[in-house]
């Protein structure tokens, strides 16, 4: 009997027991999102830019000749080509991050230009006496009211410091390249005619293509700011060469005028200068937080 009454006891304790503990309140640890994705290059991007683009002192060469029986030189000068102007435009491009410390990627961009150059040079063609020299005086304008590049981009970057990238870039390019020149020679006066001054004038209004190829350095400011992380800024370093552009005057070499000599020109130019440009890339957020999802 005092056995049976035990057992009973112990049971009745246990059940009471569970009963408390169920009464208590329960804590669940709390629900955390998920840590953002670390850092990376990868993805789309597009932006815009602004710069200035400048020569390297060109001189372009142009020449002259007569075809009056050799009394008279083929004079020849030399035209400064110095371009420079303002330019601005947009591009777009991919980037793939392969590890911690290299990117490539593929950028493709235009620009609207103002980038020109003004010149003028003289040249004399001396013949066997003093008095049967001929002078020439050429002008030249240069212009790129447009161009484009689409280039291979290889970046380095750092692990301690991943939101920096400094790189390397290089491609293709073309533009609209406008090249015009005037050319007047003076014949002296004892020539068949009279002393005269007889010119002609040409232009080229054509696109060009040619290469490029630099480098620049970007970077994220704002990686942890939630408005503006995607958000990248650049300075960036181009040399573009179009190749030359060649103007003539006279069909064929020469203008005849009556009795006078035939007279024709030529003028070749060099298309080729320095871009500086910062530029502002918004990335289609490469590294943004994956969305926190309610459970219930």
């Amino acid at each position: 009997m005092i056995k049976h009454s035990a057992a009973a006891g112990l049971a009745l304790a246990l059940v009471a027991g569970s009963a408390f503990a169920a009464d208590l309140p329960s804590h669940k640890a709390p629900i955390l999102p998920p840590p953002p994705p670390p850092f990376t290059w990868t993805g789309l991007y597009g932006g815009v830019n602004i710069g200035y683009g400048f020569g390297n002192g060109d001189q372009d060469y142009g020449w002259a000749t007569t075809a009056f029986p050799n009394f008279f030189g083929s004079p020849a000068w030399y035209i400064p080509n110095d371009m420079s102007g303002v330019l601005g435009g947009g591009q777009v491009g991919f980037n793939y991050q392969f590890n911690p410390w290299l990117v490539v990627g593929l950028e493709a961009d235009v620009q609207a230009s103002d980038v020109h150059s003004q010149g003028n040079g003289v040249g004399a063609g001396a013949g066997p006496f003093w008095f049967d020299s001929n002078v020439t005086y050429a002008t030249q304008n240069k212009s790129l009211d447009w161009f484009g590049t689409v280039r291979a981009r290889v970046g380095v970057t750092f692990p301690s410091f991943p939101s920096l990238m400094v790189y390397g870039t290089g491609g293709f390019a073309y533009g609209n390249v406008i090249h015009s020149a005037n050319v007047s020679n003076f014949f002296p006066g004892w020539a068949p005619g009279g002393a005269a001054i007889v010119g002609a004038g040409a232009n080229f209004d054509d696109t060009k293509t040619g290469w490029t190829a630099g480098g620049g350095v970007e970077w994220f400011p704002f990686t942890s700011h939630a408005l503006f992380k995607a958000f990248s800024v650049k300075l960036e370093y181009l040399y573009t060469d179009l190749g030359s552009t060649y103007v003539y005057g006279g069909p064929v070499g020469f203008v005849n005028i009556g009795a006078w000599p035939g007279f024709g020109w030529s003028q070749t130019s060099t298309t080729r200068w320095s871009t500086v440009r910062l530029g502002v890339n918004w990335h289609f957020n490469p590294f943004a937080a994956a969305p926190v999802l309610a459970k219930y």
